[in-house]
């Protein structure tokens, strides 16, 4: 596999700090390469699924997931094994439930209604053979002032998702930069003074991976100035796992030029 290509001498020093905490997040023991599955559960009040590997047995109830294990099963719901029957909250709830078995995590989750346990696995294989991400060197010309315009109305796109199926996307308004004298927009989503953008352009597949994603902080009270920086465009979480069901870049937001800056791919070792 090819090396990581060395932070440009003139990179910022906040943007290798980026980097360095970048890679750090996807390796950590619970990180995005140690997901090793996700299990979708079935509504209903029988016994529940369950799943090779892992204790006790798993339904939706009510939104909420349901799981029943012996004490001698060893999952612990804070620190303390289950014995019997719980109802636990998934992620998207104000206080959501993490189990853990052995070294092992394991996260109730919630989308669009439908629920599912992931299993995030410090041993995972993925996680034995990281080495790194691939970047392009920074590149300052790709800090690009731009405008954000909200929506009159935000709206749900449906978009394809990394596991072939279709999922509601909220899209809040358009980032409007220029590059090389072309005007560009890209749909993004508004979420806690964050900008969530996914996007796709000309280097996917030769040099980087099917598309990416990128954070622009929102412009301030009574602006609509923003800043998009794509050389901090990182790799999707599918990009680490088949488990992840990331949505792919909705209707518009497939530029037709190659953005030469951000994360490319993962490196493995042999």
């Amino acid at each position: 596999m090819p090396e990581t290509e060395p932070p440009a001498a003139t990179a910022p020093p906040d943007w290798q700090r980026w980097t360095q905490a970048r890679d750090a997040s996807v390796s950590r023991p619970h990180g995005p390469l140690a997901l090793v599955a996700t299990h979708w559960l079935t509504e209903g009040e029988g016994p529940g699924q369950q799943f090779e590997g892992l204790p006790g047995r798993w339904a939706a109830q009510g939104g909420q997931v349901r799981v029943a294990a012996r004490a001698d099963e060893a999952l612990l719901i804070d620190g303390t094994a289950l014995d019997g029957e719980r109802l636990v909250n998934p992620d998207l709830a104000p206080d959501p439930t993490v189990l853990m078995y052995g070294a092992r995590k394991l996260v109730p989750i919630l989308r669009e209604g439908v629920l599912a346990l992931r299993v995030y696995d410090p041993d995972s294989a993925a996680r034995a053979v990281f080495a790194g991400l691939d970047r392009f060197p920074h590149d300052p010309g790709l800090v690009l002032a731009a405008r954000y315009e909200p929506y009159i109305h935000s709206h749900v796109e449906k978009v394809l998702n990394a596991d072939g199926a279709e999922r509601g996307l909220a899209l809040d308004g358009d980032v409007v930069f220029e590059l090389d004298d072309v005007e560009f927009r890209l749909a993004a989503t508004l979420e806690d003074g964050i900008l969530s953008i996914t996007f796709g352009d000309a280097t996917n597949g030769p040099d980087t991976f099917g598309f990416r994603q990128l954070a622009v902080p929102a412009p301030r009270l009574g602006s609509d100035a923003v800043v998009v920086d794509f050389n901090r465009s990182k790799l999707p979480p599918c990009a680490f796992s088949d488990h992840f069901i990331c949505p792919v870049p909705p209707v518009g937001n497939r530029l037709p030029v190659a953005v030469a800056a951000g994360e490319k791919r993962r490196r493995t070792r042999s």
